[in-house]
């Protein structure tokens, strides 16, 4: 019989074996519960602070700018002023849905984000003349002249000129619009009054072919798709729009020519005066914090402009000239760093 005692047992072939595991063992269990324990508590940043600090960098270099309608021509050169110049947290353009030129300009003045806004050149006259908005010319100022938009005078037989229009009914297209705006100055600058009709630009086309107008008033760029269907058997034609004096003070000298309108210009052309849609901004006090922004999306796009006129960017970036002036308009003067 094998002797039972403890000091008989200590000295078994299996002993070392059960000292092994049960050191083994202990170790485990002490690595488990190391693990399960608690890191050192660290400082934590304070979330508040966090996201505050992340909203003064985000802000600092974002302007908005307000545009047009979903389907028009100003929403896109907004879009492609965003993708060409936005540049991480150094700018950010916000582009925003407009309600046109007037409405434009008055968000300029007054909405909280809004910097920059594209505009027809003759709102701001339009603005002045009806006294829509005290201190507009200080506080609205032009970054860029953009493209231009011809205007259209459409006229049936026995109308030679722009003045046998007084006293007739002429279509200025619907009221608030663009090109109501600009057939109110045009014709009051030249002294025409005309009895105005406010039908949608394709009714008003088939009311002058019936005779029931004598004209039809059309701002937009050429060659404007509206006239395309026009036979020169209908007796319709576009009038000459002489640039007097009177209305080179907000307008630019245009012209037509035949083959911009076989049915409807004759071989000579035909002047006319176009307006041009403007990049606008409010008038910041120079050193401000709203001067800097705007003062860094004019360097962006002078830098990028070149990247304005390749595909796939809007085609009117063609047009564009940094540097010319409009008529009536005070220019934003951006922020120069010393010896520049």
């Amino acid at each position: 019989m094998q002797d039972e005692s403890p000091d008989a047992a200590s000295e078994s072939p299996g002993a070392p074996r059960r000292s092994l595991l049960l050191s083994a063992t202990a170790v485990a269990v002490t690595g488990e519960a190391a693990a399960q324990a608690p890191a050192p508590m660290l400082p934590q940043p304070n979330p508040v602070a966090r996201l505050s600090a992340l909203a003064v960098r985000a802000n600092a270099g974002t302007v908005g700018l307000i545009a047009g309608g979903v389907d028009g021509t100003y929403i896109r050169i907004a879009a492609d002023l965003a993708a060409v110049l936005d540049n991480s947290d150094q700018l950010r353009v916000i582009a925003m849905i407009g309600r046109g030129s007037l409405q434009n300009i008055a968000d300029i003045m007054t909405l909280r984000g809004v910097d920059l806004g594209i505009v027809q050149s003759d709102a701001l006259a339009y603005a002045r003349r009806e006294r829509l908005f005290p201190l507009v010319d200080r506080l609205v100022q032009y970054v860029s002249k953009l493209y231009d938009e011809e205007v259209h005078i459409l006229a049936g037989p026995g109308i030679a000129g722009v003045r046998d229009l007084a006293g007739k009914a002429v279509n200025v297209d619907l009221r608030g619009s663009g090109t109501a705006m600009t057939a109110s100055l045009l014709l009051g600058a030249l002294g025409v009054a005309v009895e105005e009709r406010h039908d949608p630009q394709d009714v008003a086309l088939e009311r002058l072919r019936r005779g029931e107008i004598a004209a039809l008033v059309y701002v937009a760029g050429k060659p404007a798709r509206l006239f395309t269907s026009i036979r020169p058997e209908e007796g319709l034609r576009l009038i000459a729009v002489p640039p007097e004096a009177s209305l080179l003070a907000t307008y630019l000298p245009a012209r037509f020519a035949a083959s911009d309108y076989p049915a409807l210009v004759p071989e000579a052309g035909a002047e006319t005066v176009a307006v041009g849609a403007v990049l606008a901004a409010y008038g910041w006090p120079p050193n401000t914090e709203r001067h800097g922004k705007v003062s860094r999306f004019i360097d962006a796009l002078t830098a990028n402009f070149e990247a304005l006129l390749r595909p796939p960017r809007h085609p009117k970036w063609r047009e564009v000239n940094l540097a010319a002036t409009v008529p009536g308009w005070t220019r934003f003067m951006p922020a120069r760093p010393e010896g520049r």
